[in-house]
C-alpha cells in the first residue's frame, strides 16, 4: 500500500508466475528394418483384403480350382471322348467319368450252303448208241421213265464206271455182277430168270434200284463221285 493524502490506497503489484519450460522431444530415426517390417504389414494386409473380395467363402488363400456353385445348365454340358478309352461327361460343377460300354459282339453268320442242284451228278453227254447194244436197250427204258438225255448220260458214266457195260463183270472180293453190279447178283432175278445172261434183265432191274434209292441216274452218280459207289 503506497500513501496518498495521508490515506492507505491500495496498490496493484503484479505477480509473475514461473511456467516450467517444455524440454525439446528428442527426434528418433527410424531404422531399415523398421521401415521393412512397416511394408511387409501393409502388403499382407492389402492381399488379405484382396482373397476375401476375390473368394469371399475362403478365409484364406482361395484355391486355384475352387470354383462357385451355379444352378445347372444342360447347355453348359459337353461330352468328351478321350482317346476312345472312356467317355466323360464335363459340367460346369464337376466331371463324371463312365466307363465307356462293351461293343455288341459280331455275330458271323455261317456261309449258306447252296442247296445242290438236281443234275449236280452232271457228266459228259454220252451221245447215241449203236442199236442192239446194251446202251441202246437204256436209252430206251430211261425215256420210258420220264428221263432224259442227262439222265442217261448219268447212267452211261455210272455203269463205264461199275462194269464197263460188260453182262458178266463179275467182282470177285464183293459178289457184285453184272452191268449194275447187283450185289449180291441173284437180286437181278426179280425182273427175270435169265438176270446172269439178258442185259435188258439187268437194266431194267437197275434202273428199278436207282430209282427207288436215288431218285434218279444222276442222283446215283452224284453219290457215287463223293463216296466211290452207289
Amino acid at each position: 500500500m503506497g500513501r496518498h493524502s495521508g490515506e492507505l490506497v491500495p496498490v496493484k503489484t503484479a505477480v509473475v508466475v514461473a511456467t516450467p519450460m517444455k524440454r525439446p522431444v528428442p527426434v528418433r530415426r527410424r531404422s531399415r528394418s523398421h521401415a521393412a517390417l512397416f511394408a511387409f504389414a501393409f502388403a499382407a494386409s492389402a492381399a488379405f483384403v484382396l482373397v476375401n473380395v476375390v473368394d469371399p467363402y475362403s478365409g484364406a488363400t482361395a484355391s486355384p480350382y475352387f470354383r462357385v456353385p451355379q444352378a445347372y445348365d444342360p447347355s453348359d454340358v459337353q461330352a468328351l471322348d478321350v482317346a476312345g478309352a472312356y467317355e466323360v461327361t464335363i459340367q460346369r460343377d464337376g466331371y463324371d467319368v463312365m466307363a465307356k460300354p462293351e461293343p455288341a459282339p459280331v455275330i458271323i453268320e455261317p456261309a449258306a450252303v447252296e442247296e445242290e442242284e438236281e443234275s449236280s451228278g452232271w457228266a459228259p453227254p454220252a451221245g447215241t448208241p449203236d442199236p442192239g447194244t446194251a446202251q441202246a436197250i437204256a436209252l430206251d427204258m430211261v425215256h420210258a421213265r420220264g428221263w432224259g438225255d442227262g439222265e442217261f448220260s448219268c447212267l452211261v458214266a455210272l455203269w463205264n464206271r461199275e462194269s464197263g457195260w460188260n453182262v458178266y463183270a463179275s467182282n470177285g472180293s464183293s459178289g457184285a455182277y453184272g452191268i449194275p453190279q447187283a450185289l449180291p447178283g441173284s437180286k437181278m432175278g426179280s425182273a427175270g430168270g435169265d438176270w446172269e445172261t439178258n442185259p435188258a434183265t439187268q437194266i431194267a432191274w437197275g434202273l428199278g434200284y436207282i430209282g427207288d434209292r436215288y431218285g434218279s441216274p444222276c442222283g446215283a452218280w452224284a453219290h457215287s463221285e463223293d463216296a466211290g459207289w452207289y
